[in-house]
């Protein structure tokens, strides 16, 4: 089965996550995600392939989130789509996709659902 992995290597709870995947015999496509951004039409595949919307993939704790106004009522899951395109550190981490579907590991345990 192919997975794809967006990482962030600095963070332990994607490091934790990708062992875990690891851990089930599953070498997935590792893609950091801060050097090697998605593209919006990657993320809207993300987002389809998930199941929710747009702000399930975005990390509403990094102070950009709020900096950009997406805290806002109202905000679109294109407007989503297009801050996490422009600015990848509103990734949420880790995301974990394959054609089972899409997770964001968190907790880590909930990209096993896709394996």
């Amino acid at each position: 089965m192919s997975v794809t992995f967006f990482h962030n290597p600095k963070c332990s709870t994607s490091r934790n996550a990708l062992v875990l995947v690891r851990e089930r015999g599953v070498e997935p496509v590792v893609v950091d995600y801060l050097k090697h951004p998605p593209s919006r039409t990657t993320l809207q595949a993300l987002v389809a392939s998930s199941g929710q919307g747009a702000l399930y993939l975005v990390r509403t704790k990094e102070p950009l989130f709020k900096e950009l106004h997406l805290d806002a009522p109202g905000v679109t899951d294109d407007q989503l789509l297009d801050a996490l395109a422009a600015h990848p550190v509103l990734l949420n981490r880790p995301v974990a996709s394959s054609p089972r579907g899409t997770r964001v590991g968190r907790p880590i345990e909930a990209v096993l659902e896709i394996l």
